[in-house]
């Protein structure tokens, strides 16, 4: 089942668990919803899809708005924001464009908010 909405998709996927097991966006399939939380994910997977992952053959262009950069500055605790760059470094590539970076903390720091982007425009 899909769902089309303005700035995102809801996915209904249905699958038999790979041999070997299987982790992502979705959870591990191990049948224990208390370790699929999205922080769970976070700190098993990282908050990024690696490009050997992706579905598609690119990525979509990141973009980081000024009404994002005040939510992560106002409302990211200061302990969120540093362990959230932290990871990002980590994960990505040393040549990963600022904003690339700064989403990437957006996401560490409110990921577990489905609408993140729709608080982040009534910054103004």
């Amino acid at each position: 089942t899909v769902f089309r909405w303005g700035n995102y998709l809801d996915l209904t996927l249905e699958m038999s668990p790979l041999p070997g097991g299987q982790d992502g966006s979705c959870g591990n399939f191990n049948g224990d919803p208390a370790d699929d939380t999205t922080q769970a994910i976070f700190e098993r997977i990282g908050a990024r899809v690696t490009k050997d992952d992706l579905l598609f053959n690119h990525f979509a262009q990141i973009s980081f708005t000024r009404e994002e950069q005040d939510m992560l500055r106002n409302r990211c605790s200061a302990e969120r924001l540093v362990e959230g760059e932290l990871k990002c470094r980590q994960e990505l590539a040393t040549s990963a464009p600022i904003a690339e970076v700064n989403a990437c903390v957006f996401d560490r720091c409110f990921g577990m908010d489905e609408h993140a982007l729709q608080t982040a425009k009534t910054f103004t």
